[in-house]
């Protein structure tokens, strides 16, 4: 009997983000709008670079990665969240547990590394404007990208199968409102140790390693803009990183706030809240900070319409429309 209990666990309760019946609605239709801002807003980004050739730089390069990453983050958890909201019990397939985690795990551990290479590109633009399309070459932008790809992937892989092919107990209850790698290994009847002490290990090698590749390389920029003598080339290259670092800042201020809290403040309540943030709200806030606060960005913005609106008179007049 207790064999069977063992090895029973055929699908997942998820908790949610909360467990009070009177906020599912107002929650499921804040999330909905969420949702539909991150997905108009990094489609169109990733579009938008796409198809205008003057942003065809190692810049929109690697904000176009981020688009594809932050769509890709949101898209793994919002869905099946907004089928929670208004479901009875929140109820995931074991399988798609693991495939949720898997792809949770290789989006996340890809934005730290992609951040920091579009924290080096803007080093090298600054820092070194001469040798700047010398060193940053297609080959090396596609490599700063690819490692990063492969490297999540390995370890999305590596963590995902260790945990689900360890035995879970009779309670499937994962107090969270996706399925993530310590809220599963609480549930584990398994000696859960290593694979306990691997993710720790490393989650700090990706945090700390990135961490300071962003932090060494906007110091770096800031030394150098201040030892410009020209206030209008100062601002310049102020604004060239001041949507990365806007961007930056949110992002490792959201991860330090949930890694750095005391023991005695910590809790499942607000790593959820951490959470939702930098799953959900970032991935929303990028293509608004990177279209708002960048002028090749809007400009780009205008041609697109400026085309598609000379494109669609070009059609309509051919179509024989009175009207024009």
């Amino acid at each position: 009997m207790g064999k069977q209990n063992l090895t029973s666990v055929t699908e997942f309760i998820l908790m949610g983000v909360t467990r009070q019946p009177e906020l599912q609605v107002p929650l499921f239709g804040v999330f909905l709008i969420i949702y539909m801002i991150t997905v108009v807003g990094n489609l169109g980004m990733i579009t938008l670079i796409q198809v205008d050739s003057r942003l065809h730089t190692p810049m929109y390069f690697f904000i176009k990665h981020l688009a594809f990453i932050d769509l890709g983050n949101s898209t793994v958890i919002c869905p099946k969240m907004l089928v929670n909201f208004v479901v009875d019990q929140n109820i995931i397939s074991y399988y798609a547990c693991a495939t949720q985690l898997a792809f949770f795990l290789m989006f996340i551990i890809s934005e730290f590394f992609i951040l920091s290479a579009m924290a080096y590109d803007r080093y090298l633009a600054i820092c070194n404007p001469l040798l700047y399309n010398v060193i940053m070459s297609q080959r090396l932008c596609y490599m700063l990208v690819g490692i990063p790809y492969l490297y999540s992937t390995f370890q999305a892989l590596l963590f995902t199968i260790k945990i689900f092919t360890l035995t879970f107990c009779g309670s499937n209850v994962i107090n969270h409102f996706y399925c993530d790698d310590v809220p599963l290994l609480l549930i584990l009847c398994s000696n859960a140790q290593e694979i306990g002490l691997l993710i720790i290990l490393f989650s700090a090698l990706n945090l700390i390693s990135s961490f300071l590749v962003v932090l060494v390389s906007y110091i770096l920029i800031l030394t150098c803009i201040f030892q410009i003598h020209s206030t209008e080339s100062r601002k310049k290259a102020f604004s060239t990183c001041g949507s990365d670092l806007t961007v930056v800042v949110v992002f490792y201020g959201s991860l330090l706030f949930m890694y750095m809290q005391p023991k005695s403040a910590h809790s499942f309540e607000t790593d959820k809240m951490a959470s939702v943030f930098y799953t959900l709200v970032i991935p929303m806030l990028n293509p608004l900070i990177y279209s708002l606060r960048n002028k090749e960005v809007k400009n780009a913005f205008r041609r697109f319409l400026d085309s598609y609106s000379r494109s669609l008179k070009i059609s309509l007049k051919k179509s024989g429309n009175p009207c024009l």
